[in-house]
């Protein structure tokens, strides 16, 4: 079985597949102090949840946007686990090209993302994810990632938005029907969410037009529900697009991944 790790700025989600077919995904805030054996006391009995054995693990491949948290799962694997675990970019490469002034820069979700768009969709593509940043990737024609744009975060606007101003409440993100709110909280709604709305649309324009050729837009990332069915400048909806792109790497690398079994990390 693939343990996939997925390490984001807000959430590290775990998956586990047996060939393809998903037995268990498991979610935990993203915390740079967490130790292996905390990462490994949480996990496991998630897992047992399950009825699922973490000895039945063959293989692990890690991506992660968080550096100070991949020496912890590295040990968590190492010391509970019969594997190695693996890092996309460090002991596996990408397997598609980067056109970038410095490949090294991209972050691992982004190009992770592109390996599955690529997999499942015909490029030239925009995947937009909505995370704790919301990011608009380009994959060309040919199947590369060329660059992109990053944006705060829809939450992350929120927050920022009630820190600073001493009036303005925290407040949940809702899709308001009326762009004119009839109350603070009504306006802010509505700033945020239409905001956001009209940042994708005016950023996926730009991007097309750049390209100069007609492209295929995917939505990802735990909000993208929302703005799809609202917002049509978003073709498609794929909300797993990160652990698709790891079981993708897997299948390529699936020889040296699966005789690391027993190794060292």
């Amino acid at each position: 079985m693939l343990l996939a790790i997925d390490v984001g700025n807000t959430n590290t989600v775990f998956a586990l597949y047996r060939e393809r077919a998903l037995v268990g995904q498991w979610r935990l805030s993203t915390n740079r102090e967490r130790t292996a054996e905390e990462y490994a006391a949480a996990l496991i009995q998630l897992m047992a949840l399950k009825n699922v054995s973490h000895q039945g693990v063959t293989a692990v491949l890690i991506s992660s946007v968080v550096p100070q948290a991949v020496i912890p799962l590295r040990w968590m694997v190492r010391d509970f686990f019969p594997c190695r675990a693996f890092v996309v970019g460090e002991d596996i490469d990408i397997p598609i090209a980067i056109k970038l002034n410095n490949p090294r820069e991209v972050g691992a979700d982004r190009v992770v993302n592109a390996v599955a768009a690529v997999k499942r969709y015909r490029p030239p593509l925009i995947i937009v994810d909505f995370g704790t940043a919301t990011t608009f990737d380009v994959v060309d024609e040919e199947g590369a990632y060329c660059g992109g744009a990053i944006a705060p975060g829809i939450n992350l606007s929120i927050e920022a938005l009630h820190q600073a101003a001493a009036k303005l409440p925290r407040i949940a993100l809702d899709a308001p029907e009326n762009v004119i709110g009839r109350s603070t909280v009504g306006a802010m709604q509505s700033g945020i969410f239409w905001g956001y709305v009209g940042l994708i649309e005016g950023l996926v324009t730009r991007i097309r037009q750049e390209y100069g050729k007609p492209m295929t837009v995917l939505a990802t990332g735990g909000l993208a529900p929302l703005f799809v069915k609202r917002c049509p400048a978003l073709q498609h909806l794929d909300r797993d697009l990160t652990m698709a792109g790891l079981l993708e790497i897997y299948e390529r690398n699936r020889e040296t991944l699966t005789g690391a079994a027993g190794a060292a990390a």
